[in-house]
């Protein structure tokens, strides 16, 4: 049976159910999100955002062509709030990327890598080469 078709397997970006989410966000490290979120948001005019996963999830919005929904073709990253002491977002198709500057970690045999933020000016450090990657992934879209 095909997976259901949903805004983020379609490309409709949400915004408005991220900022409900975000208003009712109980997290430590809520600034930080905040932040990754306008920097991932600005990479490019072609990255939506939903919640999905109970998260605030981006991916694509542009024109591809049709896929399996369980590929996850447009998705990009998603935020992970399993816990309180870091910001982990978690890239489902993060090894197609290249990371020259070894930001995701993980080894896991679906292509997903991760990447933890332990503070704003950890963020702020990484910010350049975070956006780097966004902007690789959205290139796999094209």
């Amino acid at each position: 049976m095909a997976k259901k078709e949903t805004n983020l397997t379609l490309g409709i970006s949400e915004p408005e159910k991220v900022d409900v989410f975000m208003q009712g966000l109980n997290h430590p490290m809520k600034d930080v999100v905040t932040y990754v979120r306008s920097l991932i948001l600005s990479v490019d005019t072609n990255i939506g955002e939903g919640i999905y996963w109970n998260a605030p999830t981006f991916f694509y919005t542009g024109a591809m062509q049709p896929f399996d929904a369980k590929e996850y073709k447009r998705y990009i990253v998603g935020f992970v709030f399993n816990r309180t002491d870091c910001i982990r977002l978690v890239f489902l198709r993060g090894a197609l990327v290249a990371d020259y500057f070894k930001l995701l970690e993980g080894d896991f045999k679906d292509q997903r890598k991760l990447i933890v933020f332990k503070s704003l000016d950890d963020v702020k450090e990484k910010e350049i080469e975070f956006k780097q990657i966004i902007s690789s992934l959205v290139s796999l879209m094209l």
